[in-house]
C-alpha cells in the first residue's frame, strides 16, 4: 500500500518503511518480530545507511530476515553472527554491521561468540529478541526461560536445581568493559515501540561512530510457543518476562 492509498485528510497515518520487501512474513500472527524488523528498516533509511548497512543473521526465526529488509545480508552458522559481524566491520570499517539474533541462538550455542565480540567492543549493533524459548525448532528450554515456564524440554516447568537459573544475558554484557550501550526494550506498546525503535537508533549511531558494542534487547512473546493468543502471550510477558527481565537502560556511557 502507498502513501497516496493510506493518506487520510491529507495526512499519512501509516506506510510500510521503504526498506521492507513485499514478501510474505512467514512469523506467526502476534509474533514481534515483524515489528522489530519493521523498526530496523525505519532506522536503517532515516539514518540514510541503507546502501552502506551490513546485516549479520543465524540459525532460528531471525534467519529470513534478509528476504523481509533490503540491504545486504550475511547468513551465519548458528550463533556465530557476532564473529561473522566482526570479520564484516574489521574489514569494512565504513559499514553500518548489526547482528539480529534470537536468545536461543545468542544465549546458548552462540554464548562465547557474543561474549568475546562484545568484551572486544567491536563496533557493532547486536539486537537481540528474548522471547523465553527455542520459537522455530519446537519451543524447547532456552537459557532465558523462566523458573517455572513449562516447555518441550521441561514440560513440568523449568528446575532452578535441574536446569539453572535463567540467564540475564543483558546484565551479564553490560559488565564488560568492550560495551558502551546495552538496553532492555519491547514492542508490545505503541510507546514501547517508539523507545525500542530510538534505542536502536543509539545502538547503530553508537557504531558507526567507533564506541564499542551495543545490545538491544528486546523482551518479546512467541504465542505459538508458548501456547497463548497474541493478547493473552503480552498479559502473560508483562506479568512475567518483565518481573524477570525488567525494561530500561542496563548501561549507557553515551550521555
Amino acid at each position: 500500500m502507498t502513501k497516496e492509498e493510506i493518506k487520510k485528510n491529507g495526512t499519512v497515518v501509516a506506510a510500510k518503511p521503504r526498506l521492507i520487501t513485499d514478501n510474505q512474513m512467514h512469523y506467526c500472527p502476534g509474533c514481534s518480530h515483524g515489528v522489530v524488523h519493521s523498526i530496523v528498516a525505519e532506522v536503517l533509511d532515516e539514518m540514510g545507511l541503507a546502501d552502506n548497512a551490513i546485516g549479520v543473521a543465524p540459525v532460528g526465526c531471525a534467519v529470513f530476515a534478509y528476504n523481509y529488509i533490503d540491504v545486504d545480508w550475511i547468513e551465519a552458522a548458528h550463533g556465530r553472527a557476532p564473529a561473522v559481524a566482526t570479520a564484516a566491520k574489521r574489514l569494512n570499517p565504513d559499514r553500518m554491521v548489526f547482528t539480529y539474533q534470537g536468545d536461543g541462538d545468542l544465549s546458548a550455542i552462540g554464548t562465547a561468540e557474543t561474549i568475546h565480540a562484545a568484551n572486544r567492543g567491536e563496533n557493532i549493533a547486536i539486537i537481540f529478541i528474548n522471547n523465553g524459548i527455542y520459537g522455530m525448532t519446537g519451543g524447547q528450554m532456552a537459557p532465558t526461560t523462566l523458573e517455572g515456564m513449562k516447555t518441550a524440554t521441561c514440560p513440568y516447568g523449568r528446575r532452578v536445581d535441574l536446569n539453572g537459573y535463567p540467564l540475564k544475558i543483558g546484565d551479564l554484557l553490560a559488565q564488560l568493559d568492550g560495551t558502551c550501550y546495552v538496553t532492555r526494550q519491547s514492542v508490545h506498546t505503541t510507546a514501547a515501540t517508539r523507545k525500542t525503535k530510538k534505542a536502536i537508533r543509539q545502538a547503530f549511531e553508537n557504531a558507526m561512530a567507533g564506541r564499542g558494542t551495543s545490545v538491544v534487547e528486546v523482551v518479546s512473546t512467541c504465542n505459538s510457543g508458548w501456547k497463548m493468543s497474541p493478547v493473552k502471550a503480552n498479559e502473560w510477558m508483562e506479568e512475567h518476562m518483565m518481573a524477570k527481565y525488567p525494561l530500561g537502560d542496563i548501561k549507557n556511557t553515551v550521555k
